[in-house]
């Protein structure tokens, strides 16, 4: 059974950092895209980023590019999600997606996507 599970989330002040991690288990994911999307009180949710299986492509919400960063560690199956310069805007649920198939992109539509994560509240207080 695949199981993504976030953890890392928090409140902070505008402006602060905060990291959040994804791992993920019950099947291999090294060679699987995998990515993060959040979603605001009253809102849908939305695409945040994602990253190849390989770690050599990223791609980035307008929103919070130049703000946070994806990574990932195909050694211990997680993958990061660092956000600096918060701001309350940022507020939501965060969740880890994951693609099934193996060498394909992670679509950026919430619909579109095979694995999901529980998700971890972020907070940022203005």
């Amino acid at each position: 059974q695949v199981q993504l599970v976030e953890s890392g989330g928090g409140l902070v002040q505008a402006g602060g950092s905060l990291r959040l991690s994804c791992a993920a288990s019950g099947r291999t994911f090294i060679r699987n895209a995998m990515g993060w999307f959040r979603q605001a009180p009253g809102k849908d949710r939305e695409f945040v980023a994602r990253i190849s299986w390989s770690g050599g492509y990223t791609y980035y919400a307008d929103s919070v590019r130049g703000r946070f960063t994806i990574s990932r560690d195909n050694a211990n199956s997680t993958v990061y999600l660092e956000m600096n310069s918060l701001k309350p805007e940022d507020t939501a649920v965060y969740y880890c997606a994951a693609a099934r198939i193996p060498l394909t992109v992670l679509t950026t539509t919430p619909s579109g996507v095979d694995y999901w994560g529980q998700g971890t509240q972020v907070t940022v207080s203005s």
